[in-house]
């Protein structure tokens, strides 16, 4: 995707934080339309912001927003939870999993079908604690970690039907999940627009702010990307093979 001017994209978790500022940018950026899925009713003074009822653990949502949106150009899945705690309750790390992986994944097979069509393009937002945990918010970052490898995966399986895959590395941003953090912390604004522009140049892997980019070139250059990449070379040939 080279530009985010008239197209028309979907940002779950638009309610708030880092979801609210990428409805912004790419407004500021002339999509044509925004499809702001919240779990709340959202009210925006821009009329290309069409809000969208879209619980992603609620399939019924889903469908619905699927069937009224019906074409999209971009999938931002941004919608996430994230709370303390130490891995002792099995409800609380399923919670975690429930929202931050398979909500992410429900959605993405929804409206494959519909970025398959435009030649779109999905945005994972996950988290620098898909590579190294955060044990104060233990399940977040188990959730986050799977959701990385689920977002490389798909890059290779979805890449056949045209549809590019693009994972956000967060650090510590100033929302309302780090407040208390007393650290330097980028704002949503500033974060949503490196996410844009990491998109518009075709990163694979985007890292978005101050706390992230450090490791970009490491991860970039390093031994896991270089397996992730000879991996899904072999995938896609086996893949090849059994047509």
């Amino acid at each position: 995707m080279t530009r985010i001017e008239g197209t028309t994209v979907l940002i779950t978790g638009a309610s708030r934080g880092i979801g609210h500022a990428l409805v912004d940018e790419a407004l500021a950026r002339g999509a044509a339309t925004v499809h702001a899925g919240t779990r709340t009713p959202l009210d925006h003074p821009d009329s290309r912001v069409q809000p969208v009822t879209l619980d992603v653990t609620n399939s019924a949502q889903i469908t619905a927003a699927v069937n009224g949106i019906g074409s999209l150009d971009l999938l931002i899945n941004n919608a996430g939870i994230a709370g303390y705690d130490d891995l002792s309750d099995p409800a609380v790390i399923a919670e975690h999993l429930a929202v931050n992986l398979f909500g992410t994944l429900a959605v993405t097979r929804a409206f494959t079908p519909l970025l398959a069509r435009s030649n779109g393009a999905i945005v994972n937002n996950l988290s620098v604690n898909a590579f190294a945990p955060l044990p104060l918010i233990a399940s977040y970052s188990v959730s986050k970690a799977a959701a990385f490898s689920a977002t490389q995966s798909l890059r290779t399986l979805l890449s056949a039907q045209g549809v590019r895959v693009h994972a956000v590395l967060t650090g510590i941003v100033d929302t309302d999940m780090s407040r208390g953090v007393e650290i330097p912390k980028d704002t949503p604004a500033a974060v949503a627009a490196a996410i844009l522009d990491g998109v518009v140049k075709g990163e694979q892997d985007i890292f978005p702010d101050a706390m992230s980019r450090p490791m970009a070139d490491s991860w970039r250059t390093g031994a896991g990307k270089a397996l992730e990449v000879q991996y899904a070379a072999l995938t896609a040939d086996t893949l090849a093979g059994a047509l």
